[in-house]
């Protein structure tokens, strides 16, 4: 009978695509999961957005870069993706042979359906001299489109790796683009997509809080818009945001980004304060509706029933890794 309920249950998961099977509330979780990693040689990747319980049972914790590079390198015989939808995929990209679950089959991203591939191949075809740079944040069908991707953490240089003559498309995320070229005095074609959490913050209420708060730096994502990247302090990466907070001699900053990262930074410098960017209303924007699907209990289950799983097309697959090969190439000569 046991059985059949289990198999139910993971019809259930795969049919509906999420997970909502009730659990005993007096499941320890967090052990649960622990057993499920040795017995499946499962691990868990979780970007710094994730909630703070995520977060503590990751086996990595990393901006796009650095979950990509994991990743490529895992000896896991399954990857549990606790991120968003395009995260998994680049992570089955990497790994064919490997079982890729994801907590919330749900969990999309704004800026990467901000570009349907449909779509970008005409804009591509309108600009045929072009090479394509495409941040990570993207579907594997816009990577399979372009020539290299890139994430915050590597743009600037992936850029500079071209030579200055050379005509680049960058998609899909206009503001880390503009910063790009403004940082690089490049002249680069922007598709016009964007972060709904990034594109949010208030400059007007930014510049109240740091009033309140004189001595406080105000750190911010490229993802930004331009009027909240001029104010701030350092602009950077996720992970280059935390390592700043953590080597810098301020006391007080304010985190324009995803509020996530502020479960970071406080373990990392607890003596310090970390006060989120206010977003332009008063609802919770500033978390991002997608990388919050995810939960613990749907971590649990994915692991234990191996579903929701990342499936792909061989000849689309073949030809999203292209781009990211090179980007994990360049991004090791230099370092990165």
């Amino acid at each position: 009978m046991k059985n059949e309920i289990l198999e139910a249950a993971k019809q259930n998961v795969e049919r509906k695509g999420f997970l909502d099977i009730d659990l005993d509330p007096e499941m320890d979780l967090f052990a649960a999961i622990e057993r499920l990693k040795k017995e499946k040689n499962a691990v868990v990747l979780a970007h710094y957005y994730q909630e703070p319980d995520i977060q503590d049972v990751a086996d990595y914790i990393g901006d796009s870069l650095g979950l990509a590079q994991q990743a490529e390198k895992t000896q896991a015989d399954m990857i549990v993706f606790a991120g968003v939808h395009f995260m998994a995929e680049t992570a089955k990209i990497l790994n064919p042979s490997k079982k890729v679950v994801i907590p919330d089959f749900k969990a999309g991203c704004s800026l990467s359906d901000s570009c349907p591939p449909p779509l970008f191949k005409k804009f591509k075809e309108q600009h045929p001299d072009h090479i394509v740079i495409s941040y990570i944040n993207c579907s594997a069908g816009i990577k399979a489109l372009s020539d290299v991707i890139c994430t915050s953490s590597n743009a600037k240089f992936i850029v500079e790796s071209f030579p200055k003559d050379q005509k680049i498309i960058f998609a899909p995320d206009r503001n880390l683009g503009a910063y790009i070229n403004k940082v690089t005095g490049r002249d680069m074609v922007l598709w016009n997509g964007a972060c709904m959490v990034h594109e949010i913050f208030s400059l007007e209420k930014i510049t109240k809080l740091k009033v309140r708060h004189p001595q406080a730096k105000l750190l911010a994502h490229p993802e930004c818009e331009e009027p909240v990247l001029r104010i701030a302090d350092y602009i950077g990466s996720t992970t280059g945001l935390l390592k700043y907070s953590q080597t810098d001699s301020a006391k007080e900053y304010i985190v324009a980004t995803e509020t996530g990262i502020l479960h970071q930074m406080m373990k990392a410098s607890p003596d310090k304060t970390f006060i989120p960017a206010p977003p332009n209303n008063n609802c919770a924007c500033n978390d991002c509706p997608h990388m919050k699907l995810n939960t613990l209990e749907k971590l649990y289950l994915c692991m234990e029933y191996g579903s929701p799983e990342i499936l792909m097309d061989e000849e689309l697959r073949l030809a999203a890794k292209k781009p990211i090969d090179r980007m994990l190439e360049i991004s090791k000569q230099a370092g990165l």
